[in-house]
This record gives structure tokens, C-alpha cells and sequence, in this order.
């Protein structure tokens, strides 16, 4: 049983063989229902905005190079408080596109993806990118863990963990 894949939550596709010698400059803007399913992609409370500036340029014979920018206004948990907060990212956009079966030498440049069926999902570019970067354990601005001590030590003095779960177990 072939499994269908689930179309993009933000697609906008560009096809390759239509991006002129000089390059384009892409703008995309996610819509409402397209910023909620994102933001259900990636496991956050919410994305309020996405908006992103792509130049799409030929490279390598048949590829494609992106590179521009991303703005997101994203809402997260803070790991420490477990409170809601905003706040706005801006992230660099950078990806090679490769016809399938191209060779790519390394020279620097980041693995190239490649091509699928003649055309580039930017808006999935986008999101992969903002998943990516994404701060795995997430604290509001400002906030940092207090130093707690758990037991009766004299300062300076460091108690074995055994000691401590011992003295636990007694309880």
C-alpha cells in the first residue's frame, strides 16, 4: 500500500526552467490558515506572521541557488516559565537545487537538493528553514534558571548524589 504525501501547509511553487539569466526576486506571505498549520507542524503555540525575500537564481547547468531572507513573528513556551511569549525571527535563506541524478563536487556551497518534476517549493523552503531554526529549548528574553541547593551541604561542600537519593530514600 502506497502512502500519498501531505501537500505542503505553505506552498508556492517555482518552476525552474522559468527563472530568467539575471535571476527574480520571489516575495512570499503566508495567509492565516496556512500560518496555523505551520505553527501545528512545528509544535508552537503559534505563528502570527511569515513573510520571506527569495532571489532565485540558474545555477550549475540546470540548478537552482536561493538565497534571501525570512521574517517570522512566532509565539513559543519558555522551557523555564511554561509562559506563552512573542517574538520576531529573521533568518538567513540559503539552498542549492540540483536536477536529480546531477553530480555536485564539493565546493563550499551547502548539499544540493534536488529538483523535483521540474519545480522548487519556496514556501516549503521557508518552513523547513524556520523549523530549522527553531530554538529547541526556548526561554523569554531575560529569563535564566535560579541556582537551587537541595540539601543542608555547608557552602562549598559538594554531597555525593548517593548521599542525596540515600537520604531521599529515608523519607
Amino acid at each position: 500500500m502506497k502512502h500519498a504525501t501531505p501537500a505542503p501547509e505553505f506552498s508556492r511553487p517555482l518552476q525552474t526552467d522559468r527563472v530568467p539569466k539575471a535571476g527574480s526576486v520571489e516575495k512570499l506571505h503566508a495567509e492565516p490558515r496556512e500560518l496555523a498549520a505551520l505553527a501545528r507542524r512545528m509544535k508552537i503555540p503559534a505563528i502570527h506572521a511569515l513573510s520571506a525575500e527569495i532571489r532565485a537564481t540558474p545555477w550549475r547547468g540546470g540548478g537552482i541557488k536561493l538565497e534571501g531572507h525570512l521574517t517570522a513573528d512566532i509565539e513559543q513556551v519558555s522551557v523555564i516559565s511554561l509562559e506563552a511569549f512573542r517574538e520576531t525571527v529573521s533568518i538567513p535563506v540559503s539552498r542549492y537545487f540540483l536536477p536529480p541524478g546531477a553530480v555536485v563536487e564539493n565546493e563550499g556551497e551547502d548539499d544540493a537538493d534536488p529538483i523535483q518534476g521540474g519545480i522548487v517549493d519556496l514556501g516549503e523552503v521557508v518552513a523547513e528553514t524556520l523549523a530549522l531554526d527553531l530554538e529547541p529549548y526556548p526561554r523569554k528574553p531575560g529569563e535564566a534558571f535560579a541556582e537551587h541547593i537541595e540539601d543542608d551541604a555547608a557552602p562549598g561542600e559538594n554531597p555525593s548524589p548517593f548521599a542525596v537519593l540515600a537520604r531521599d530514600k529515608g523519607n
